[in-house]
């Protein structure tokens, strides 16, 4: 575990790997995005026709501009510059994203009430201060309106945890270890970069979308569909453990 490296360092990190990290990405996302997260967080959102929807962390983009397409009006932030210059470089002009450089843990760019629905794709566990980014979510909802994140799942992406295999790579279980100890650890992206993982348990996170005043409406560990097993039949192995929740919070 990291002592002391905060959400600043998270953010140089992500600038640094965030030409790498678009490459990966199409329209749809990376893969874990196609097969697991979308369908989710899709069905979670229903309609976002004409709805003022907020992207809280939007990488390069791809979720922004599905939204946008869907007639949502979309104002997209993200703490890392590059990827805000990336996911401008992305939209094409006829889509009217409003992408603005923010932190989620403090966006006093944005006024109190000014979404129905904001979405946070794989973002709140890359932040230090959580509680801070769920408190600015709910001032920036209208009274009624939906936060919905994923993030890694706390239970089973833990520090330490991976594939337990045999020698010729068979795998033969995941290992889970070191669940109740909270705080930063570095996480392997790419060939060579380690970006920071804020690691905290199931129960920080729930007792802190009450303590904040949101309404629990629905929990999805994302498992693969038949049509997607049938593009991706290695996502079969998806069904030993879940590597991400979804969260639909109502304000």
């Amino acid at each position: 575990m990291k002592q002391n490296i905060g959400t600043e360092e998270a953010i140089k990190r992500w600038d640094g790997f965030a030409d790498t990290y678009s490459a990966n990405h199409t329209e749809q996302g990376d893969l874990h995005k196609e097969v697991l997260l979308n369908p989710t967080l899709l069905s979670l959102m229903e309609t976002v026709s004409n709805k003022k929807v907020l992207d809280a962390g939007c990488g390069e983009g791809y979720l922004s501009r599905i939204l946008a397409r869907s007639e949502a009006t979309v104002t997209a932030v993200d703490y890392s510059p590059r990827m805000i210059e990336i996911a401008k470089g992305r939209t094409p002009n006829d889509l009217l994203i409003d992408y603005r450089q923010g932190n989620c843990e403090d966006l006093n760019l944005l006024e109190d009430k000014s979404f129905d629905l904001i979405v946070s794709n794989m973002v709140i566990q890359d932040l230090a201060n959580y509680e801070k980014a769920f408190q600015e979510m709910y001032r920036l909802l209208v009274e009624g309106g939906c936060f919905i994140f994923s993030i890694l799942h706390p239970c089973f992406v833990t520090p330490d945890s991976g594939w337990e295999k045999t020698r010729d790579g068979k795998k033969l279980h995941w290992n889970v270890d070191n669940y109740f100890y909270e705080g930063v650890y570095e996480q392997g992206l790419g060939d060579k970069e380690k970006m920071l993982f804020f690691h905290r348990t199931l129960t920080s996170y729930i007792n802190t979308i009450i303590k904040t005043g949101f309404i629990l409406e629905s929990i999805i560990e994302p498992k693969p569909s038949k049509e997607m097993l049938k593009k991706y039949p290695s996502f079969e192995e998806d069904f030993r453990c879940a590597d991400f929740i979804v969260f639909k919070l109502k304000k």
